[in-house]
């Protein structure tokens, strides 16, 4: 029963850090603008950068990054705490190697969620792409950083924000396989994987066109 109190409470949380719009603010903060109306409309790092520039674009991606990373710590912090205040007693080292994978998913995916579809914002958003690479860093670094790697060399080869994002979710989706990771965590990679490219959908059709615009470009 704690489990799944705790677990509404830390789903709403990381859903609502996952829904602080910061491209949004960035957007109202530095030109009075709703970037949701410029570039690709999105209140991603990326569109921020064609629209606003480099330095709030860099701010944007740290701070979504820094949410996804929040989503998970505090997952791991607030359990435990739950579990011990509402019964009393800590829970056992077997409990917490059995639910807290469980807890860092609904965790995970609630923040990413968030980010796409913000209560703040009429349930738009970005494309949880910075987000998600915060929740596999702090979930797990290995997959994490091959994602990150795959990301980099794709981006320096084509200059396309949309593929490196795609393919970096892809790897992320096989490493996590591929290692020995809990079925949880499994499972969000390959659920957060397949929205990520889900929320790319219209950049494929571009991808598949030929249309799709590089960095330096207008979107």
């Amino acid at each position: 029963m704690a489990f799944w109190m705790a677990s509404a409470v830390g789903l709403t949380i990381a859903y609502l850090l996952g829904s602080i719009p910061s491209g949004y603010l960035a957007g109202k903060l530095i030109r009075g603008i709703d970037i949701r109306e410029h570039g690709s409309k999105s209140t991603g790092a990326t569109n921020v950068l064609r629209t606003l520039g480099k330095w709030p674009a860099f701010v944007v991606l740290l701070v979504d990054i820094l949410k996804g990373v929040g989503a998970v710590v505090f997952a791991r912090w607030f359990y435990p705490w739950f579990s011990t205040v509402s019964s009393g007693t800590p829970p056992t080292a077997l409990d917490l190697q059995s639910l807290e994978p469980w807890a860092v998913c609904l965790a995970g995916l609630a923040v990413l969620l968030g980010h796409g579809r913000s209560v703040w914002l009429n349930f738009t958003g970005g494309k949880s792409v910075a987000t998600g690479l915060g929740v596999l860093l702090a979930m797990s670094w290995p997959v994490g950083l091959g994602a990150v790697a795959v990301f980099g060399v794709t981006l320096a080869a084509f200059r396309i924000v949309s593929l490196s994002s795609i393919l970096a979710a892809l790897t992320a989706i096989a490493l996590v396989c591929g290692l020995e990771q809990p079925l949880p965590y499994r499972l969000l990679v390959i659920a957060g994987g397949i929205y990520v490219i889900a929320r790319h959908r219209t950049n494929i059709r571009r991808l598949l066109a030929g249309t799709e615009p590089r960095l330096g470009k207008v979107a």
